[in-house]
C-alpha cells in the first residue's frame, strides 16, 4: 500500500470515529510529510524537558518541538514553495542559526532556547529578496501534534487569540496527548518594515482554526487587480519574530489558567527589546490644564448658577461622571499641592443638581438636558463610576462627598439585585427596563461587577457594615467563569482586579487573589504589547496601551489614566505573594502609561495628522485637554474628539508620580510607584521600588523654582551607584533597578 493510500485510510478511520477536523491543504501536507518522514533532519537539540528537531521539508523549514510520549508542535520557520539549500551557519549554547538560499533570496533563521524557569523558544526569520517581490500568500506557522506527529490527531482548546491590533498572542492547551499549556507571542514591533512595505497591518493576524494556528502574515488583498507593493530587492526584512512559552500541565480552572497566562506572557515580555521612555513634565501640564478648565469657554457651561464641565470641547451636555471625575482629580491635586485649588469649590457646588431625591440616585444628566437626549438612559458603568470617585474623596476626609455617596448607595444595590449582578449595556434608570442589552459580541457590560464590588468595598470601609462586604463578594462571584471574555472596558476591568485584591486582604480568601488574575489576564489580552510604525502612528507611542473596549480600534485617555489609578490601588493591597510576572506587567503598564499618554495632547502631535472631522466638538491645539483616541494602525488621531472629561489625566499622573521632598531643592519623579519612603537625615532619603525583577525604572530629580540642584547620589542596597545625567541644571536623571531599596543623598544646594 502506498503512503498516500495509507494516509487516506487513516483519514477514513478518523471520520468513522467522529474525529474529523476541518483541514486546509497546509495541514494535510504537513500530516503527509511527517507520516512518510519526508525531508532532511538538519539539527536536533533539547531545552528543558523538550526536544527540538529542525526539518528541511519540500516547501518549508520546520521546527518540531516534542515532549517524549506527549505530543508536540510543528512550527513553520520558512515557507518557500521552491527548491532551497539549507545550511547550519552557527550554533552555540542556547542558540542555532541557519541560512536558506533559493531563487527567492536568502532566509536567515535564528533560534534561541531557554528553560530555567519556563521552557521557551524564540524563532526569528529575516529575509533578503533577490528581486522586487510581491507576497500574495503566506500560511500560518503553528500546528499541534499528537504522539505520532499527526496534526489531525491532537485535541485541545484555544483560550485566547489576538483581538484586532492588540498583542499578537495565542494561548492554548493540548489535552490529548497531554502536552500542556502553550503561549505563542509574535513580536509585531520587529515586523513593522514588512507591514510598511506591503501596505498591510497585522489585524487579527495571530489565531487560527484548530489545528492550523499561529501567525498568518498579512498580505495585500487579492482581486482582479491586486495592489502592487513589493519587498525591495537586497533589503533585509524581518518576516517573523515569534516566542513560544510552554508549561507541562494544563490548568485545572480559570484562575490558574489566568495566572499561567500572565506568567507565560511575562516570560515572553522579558525577551523583548523594550522601547525607551522619556521624562514628561506632568506638573507643568497639570498647571496648564487647570488654567484652561478655569478660563477656556470651550471647557465649561453655566447652569443653575453653577459651573459645569463640557465632556468635549464646547460640546455635549454636562454629566455626573464627568463632573465628579474632574472634581476628584482636582481634589487629589490640591492635597498633593498642600492646599485646595479654587476650581474644587466651583465644581462641587453644583453636584446636587444631578441628584434625584425621588430615586435617591445620581442621574447622568442635569434636569435641563436637551430633548435630543434620553434623560432616563444610563450606561451601567455610569451609575457606579461617580460613586467610586465620591468614595475616594470621602475616604480622604471629605464629608460632603461621603454624605452624597451614602444617600445614593441603596439605589446602586437595588440596580445590582435587579440585574442579578449581570448588567446590560444601557437601561432606563426609572424602572430598569433594558434599552440596549448587549454589544456586538452578544455580551453586556461584563466587568461592571468589578467596579460595583470596588464601590461596595469603599462603602464597607466608610461604614464597617458587613452587608457591603457581602455585596462585593456576590458581584465578584457572579463574574466567575467568564475567562477571557471578562473585559468590556479596560478601566472597569482594572478596578475589578483591585476589588479582588482588596477582598483578599479583608477576607484572607485566596480565591479572590486568584480571581484578580482573571481580570488582569483579560486586561492584558486587550493590550498592544508592540510599538506600531504604521502610518501616523510613527508620531506617537502605543506600546502597552490597552484598547478602551473589548472590540474598540483605539486606545483612549480616560481608560488609560483610570486604569493607572486602579493599578496603584491594586499594588497597594498586594503583597510578597503576588505572582512576580503580574507585579511586573502591572508596573510596566503604569510606567509606559506615563510616557505614552503625553501623545494624547494635540500640541504634542503634528497638526497635519489630526482628524479634521470630529464626532464630538472640535480640536483646539492651544487647549491642554487630551484627545480621546489614538490608533495602532495610524489612523488620524482625535476622530472621536478632544476630551475635557479626560482633563484629570495630567493631574492624576502628576500627583502619583511626582514626590515632594520637604526642605529639598527638588521634586522626585519616578515612573514606578514608590512602596517605601523614609527620611533618614536632613539630606538623605531611602525609598523602595517593587517593580519587575529584571526591569528598570526612571528616577528623576527636578529642580524647584528659584533653587539650584545640588550634587545628588543614588546607591542601591548592594552598593551599586548608577550614574546621573544632567539636563541644563534643571533635572538629573537616573536609571535604576525597578525592584529594591535605593539610598539617596544630596549636598547643600547653596541657595
Amino acid at each position: 500500500m502506498t503512503e498516500i493510500a495509507k494516509s487516506k485510510q487513516r483519514a477514513a478511520r478518523h471520520e468513522r470515529l467522529g474525529q474529523t477536523l476541518p483541514a486546509s491543504g497546509q495541514v494535510i501536507a504537513l500530516q503527509y510529510a511527517l507520516s512518510v518522514k519526508a525531508g532532511r533532519s538538519v539539527k536536533r537539540f533539547t531545552f528543558g524537558e523538550l526536544t527540538g528537531e529542525i526539518l528541511a521539508a519540500e516547501d518549508s523549514l520546520w521546527v518540531l518541538i516534542r515532549r517524549p510520549g506527549a505530543g508536540g508542535l510543528a512550527w513553520r520557520a520558512a515557507y518557500l514553495a521552491v527548491p532551497y539549500e539549507c545550511r547550519l551557519e552557527a550554533t552555540k549554547k542556547g542558540q542555532i542559526k541557519l541560512r536558506l538560499d533559493s531563487v527567492l533570496g536568502k532566509h536567515v533563521i535564528t533560534l534561541a532556547a531557554g528553560g530555567d524557569a519556563l521552557e521557551h523558544l524564540r524563532l526569528t526569520v529575516r529575509f533578503v529578496p533577490l528581486s522586487p517581490m510581491l507576497i500574495p500568500f503566506l500560511p500560518r506557522d503553528l500546528y499541534p501534534l499528537d504522539a505520532k506527529d499527526n496534526p489531525l490527531g491532537a485535541r485541545g482548546h484555544v483560550e485566547a487569540a489576538q483581538r484586532g491590533l492588540n498583542s499578537g498572542v495565542l494561548y492554548f492547551r493540548i489535552d490529548d496527548p497531554m502536552f500542556g499549556n502553550v503561549l505563542y507571542f509574535q513580536n509585531l514591533t520587529a515586523i513593522n518594515d514588512y507591514y510598511r512595505a506591503t501596505k498591510t497591518s497585522p489585524d487579527g493576524a495571530v489565531g487560527g482554526l484548530w489545528p492550523e494556528l499561529g501567525y498568518l502574515p498579512p498580505t495585500p488583498a487579492q482581486s482582479g487587480t491586486p495592489p502592487s507593493h513589493p519587498l525591495r530587492a537586497g533589503e533585509e526584512i524581518t518576516l517573523s519574530d515569534g516566542i513560544l512559552v510552554v508549561r507541562h500541565h494544563a490548568p485545572p480552572h480559570e484562575r490558574e489558567s489566568a495566572r499561567q497566562f500572565l506568567q507565560m506572557l511575562g516570560e515572553a515580555y522579558k525577551l523583548l527589546d523594550l522601547p525607551r521612555t522619556e521624562y514628561r513634565d506632568w506638573v507643568e501640564r497639570a498647571d496648564r490644564t487647570l488654567a484652561d478648565l478655569e478660563n477656556a469657554p470651550e471647557a465649561k457651561v453655566q447652569a443653575y448658577g453653577h459651573h459645569y464641565v463640557h465632556p468635549y470641547t464646547a460640546s455635549e451636555y454636562p454629566d455626573s461622571m464627568v463632573q465628579i471625575s474632574i472634581l476628584a482629580a482636582v481634589f487629589d491635586w490640591g492635597r498633593w499641592r498642600g492646599q485646595p485649588h479654587s476650581l474644587e469649590a466651583a465644581l462641587r457646588a453644583g453636584l446636587r443638581r444631578f441628584y434625584d431625591p425621588k430615586l435617591k440616585a445620581l442621574r447622568r444628566y442635569l434636569p435641563n438636558v436637551g430633548k435630543d437626549k434620553n434623560a432616563n438612559a444610563v450606561d451601567s458603568w455610569y451609575l457606579y463610576h461617580p460613586m467610586l470617585n465620591l468614595a475616594r474623596m470621602a475616604l480622604k476626609g471629605d464629608n460632603s462627598s461621603k454624605q452624597l455617596f451614602m444617600e445614593c448607595i441603596e439605589f446602586c444595590i437595588e440596580a445590582a439585585h435587579h440585574f442579578s449582578y449581570r448588567w446590560p449595556i444601557q437601561y432606563d434608570i426609572t424602572d430598569f427596563s433594558v434599552i440596549t442589552a448587549t454589544a456586538n459580541d452578544e455580551r453586556g457590560q461584563t466587568d461592571v461587577g468589578g467596579l460595583y464590588a470596588q464601590v461596595m468595598l469603599q462603602a464597607h470601609e466608610l461604614t464597617d457594615d458587613p452587608r457591603f462586604l457581602n455585596e462585593a463578594r456576590a458581584a465578584i462571584d457572579a463574574a466567575m467563569g467568564m475567562r477571557f471574555n471578562l473585559n468590556y472596558q479596560a478601566n472597569l476591568t482594572a478596578w475589578g482586579a483591585a476589588a479582588c485584591m482588596r477582598l483578599y486582604r479583608i477576607t484572607n480568601d485566596i480565591v479572590y487573589a486568584e480571581q484578580s488574575y482573571v481580570y488582569l489576564a483579560s486586561f492584558f489580552h486587550n493590550c498592544e504589547i508592540w510599538e506600531s510604525g504604521l502610518e501616523h502612528a510613527v508620531h506617537y507611542k502605543n506600546f502597552l496601551g490597552a484598547t478602551c473596549l473589548q472590540d474598540a480600534p483605539y486606545m483612549a485617555i480616560y481608560e488609560c489614566f483610570d486604569a493607572f489609578t486602579a493599578f496603584a490601588a491594586y499594588l497597594d493591597d498586594s503583597g510578597p505573594d503576588l505572582e512576580p510576572a503580574v507585579k511586573m506587567l502591572v508596573a510596566e503598564y503604569c510606567k509606559y502609561a506615563l510616557d505614552r499618554a503625553w501623545y494624547y495632547y494635540p500640541d504634542a502631535l503634528p497638526k497635519e495628522i489630526l482628524a479634521t472631522q470630529n464626532r464630538n466638538g472640535h480640536i483646539d491645539r492651544s487647549l491642554s485637554f487630551p484627545l480621546e483616541d489614538l490608533y495602532p494602525d495610524g489612523q488620524a488621531p482625535g476622530q472621536v474628539g478632544q476630551e475635557v472629561y479626560g482633563a484629570g489625566a495630567a493631574l492624576v499622573f502628576a500627583a502619583l508620580s511626582f514626590h515632594v521632598v520637604e526642605g529639598a531643592p527638588f521634586k522626585i519623579f519616578c515612573d514606578h510607584f514608590i512602596r517605601g519612603w523614609e527620611r533618614t537625615g536632613d539630606r538623605s532619603l531611602s525609598i523602595v521600588l517593587d517593580g519587575g525583577e529584571t526591569c528598570m525604572a526612571a528616577l528623576n530629580f527636578v529642580r524647584e523654582e528659584r533653587r539650584r540642584l545640588p550634587r545628588i547620589k543614588v546607591a542601591t542596597a548592594g552598593g551599586d551607584m548608577p550614574r546621573g545625567h544632567s539636563h541644563d541644571n534643571a533635572r538629573v536623571d537616573f536609571n535604576v533597578p525597578a525592584q529594591g531599596r535605593l539610598i539617596i543623598t544630596w549636598s547643600d544646594d547653596g541657595s
